[in-house]
């Protein structure tokens, strides 16, 4: 008979998780940790419950179920949590019951459940579909450490999250009507937007034809090269006088949690698609359509055939966004964080992804970061994730073993995950780390204590040579970029 530990292993298995993150332990943790090595699902140990909670998120955001992590110690994962509930990150949190329940369900939890020896089937599926349920977040599962081991009672319990419901068509036709109403209108996609929604988008951009702002989370959404894509929400693009012109702001997976309390820069109507209702704070909807993005797009598609062509020159569009990069350009000089991102781009194939620290140099590796497909630029949604970046980078490695990943951090935020460097030279993931700013500690030195490469560059050229030696030797490198400023 299985135990409460291997009922919710099965769960997790059948809910679409590719492996369970954890920081070794006994009692509860280490039972669900030993039942997952034994029924087959991949465990990678590391060393905190932040990098735990942070692999997971990024492993749910990534698809195609949620992540999950085991941690001992429930106030330990309580930065990793706060993380995951700001990104709309799918996951499943498993601690030991601790003081701290009640904030971790009411705060940062989507909810946070106590599993019994009758209830462990009941209780990974209702978690699954809540982690996934729009909109997305953590959900915490306790399992006391005499229950884990205990025999459990299998249930019938339906796993994973519901099919989608199908716009209203109501909404589709007022969506339609304030479309076809606009002479200039502008796209802006969220972090709503993933996998196959990126098509739709561009596809919809192309044919009124309309200029896209993303979010940082939504990078790649459209290509970034793209004529159209005019930058980064929040990224200087909100000045520029010709995204001020726009009489319509088509919203798509735009989520209220990125706008972070700033206020809504423009003055035109608001038409929202996205996965859940939006929530009224930033901007007022004049029209919402609540709907998988790919699904409302296909379905406005003939609602829009034979619609006048929007009323912008396209190249002018593409002027506005050539001229941003060259001013983009312009202030990229030695080592600094956004002309340390372009020298990346042009050394790695496409398909590369870069995980970037949720410190002050974010913004500028984001802007110089290209990138062309939804999840090629992996960011937090607040600059209060410190330690985002290598437990994002080894998590974005194990989904993709095929492609080159990077990590840009800065001395602060690598200080705070120092451990996992033995973690990525355990696993042997070729993942280059660029340390941008100069640190206190030798960090090269703790990289190479625990069997990754480490370099170090004071200028462009250095940076360029030693980035292609990391990327031609294919291990674990750390490159301290010691001049950045």
């Amino acid at each position: 008979m299985p135990s409460v530990a291997d009922l919710l292993i099965e769960g997790l298995a059948e809910a679409g998780v590719r492996r369970l993150f954890g920081v070794p332990a006994g009692g509860s943790t280490g039972a669900v940790l030993r039942s997952a090595a034994a029924r087959g699902l991949p465990v990678v140990p590391v060393h905190s419950a932040l990098a735990a909670c942070v692999m997971a998120a990024v492993s749910g955001e990534l698809g195609p179920g949620p992540g999950a992590a085991a941690v001992e110690s429930a106030p330990a994962a309580l930065s990793g949590l706060a993380h995951a509930r700001r990104d709309r990150a799918p996951m499943i949190l498993l601690t030991e019951p601790g003081g701290s329940r009640s904030v971790l369900g009411d705060a940062l939890a989507k909810q946070s459940l106590r599993v019994g020896t009758d209830s462990a089937s009941r209780e990974i599926a209702h978690a699954a579909e809540l982690a996934m349920a729009e909109p997305r977040g953590p959900v915490h599962l306790v399992l006391a450490r005499a229950a884990a081991e205990r025999i459990a009672v299998p249930g019938r319990a339906t796993v994973g999250p519901r099919p989608p419901s199908a716009p209203d068509v109501g909404a589709l036709d007022a969506a339609a009507a304030l479309i076809e109403a606009a002479s200039r209108p502008l796209v802006v996609a969220g972090l709503g937007c993933r996998g196959a929604d990126g098509g739709w988008v561009r596809a919809l951009a192309e044919a009124l034809p309309a200029p896209v702002l993303t979010t940082l989370k939504a990078k790649g959404t459209i290509p970034e090269p793209h004529p159209l894509a005019l930058g980064i929400l929040g990224g200087g693009a909100p000045e520029e006088p010709i995204v001020h012109r726009a009489d319509l702001v088509i919203a798509v997976g735009l989520d209220a949690v990125e706008l972070g309390g700033a206020p809504w820069p423009y003055g035109a109507k608001v038409l929202h698609l996205g996965r859940a209702p939006h929530t009224g704070q930033g901007y007022v909807a004049a029209v919402e359509v609540v709907g998988e993005p790919g699904l409302v797009l296909e379905e406005l598609a003939p609602r829009l055939r034979g619609r006048a062509r929007a009323d912008w020159d396209v190249t002018e569009v593409d002027r506005a966004r050539r001229a941003r990069a060259a001013r983009l350009a312009a202030g990229a000089f030695g080592l600094a964080p956004n002309r340390m991102a372009q020298i990346a781009r042009e050394l790695t194939p496409a398909g590369t992804i870069a995980a970037v620290e949720g410190c002050p140099a974010m913004l500028g590796v984001a802007l110089g970061w290209q990138a062309v497909a939804p999840g090629e630029c992996l960011v937090p949604n607040a600059l209060g994730t410190a330690g985002f970046a290598l437990p994002a980078a080894i998590a974005a490695q194990l989904a993709h073993p095929g492609r080159r990943v990077l990590c840009f951090t800065d001395p602060g935020g690598l200080l705070r995950v120092l451990g996992e460097l033995e973690t990525a030279a355990r696993l042997a993931l070729p993942i280059v780390v660029l340390l941008l700013g100069a640190a206190g500690a030798d960090l090269g030195a703790a990289a190479r204590s625990v069997g990754m490469l480490a370099a170090e560059a004071v200028d462009a050229g250095t940076a360029r040579r030693a980035l292609a030696d990391a990327l031609a030797a294919a291990r674990p490198t750390l490159l301290d970029l010691r001049a950045a400023a």
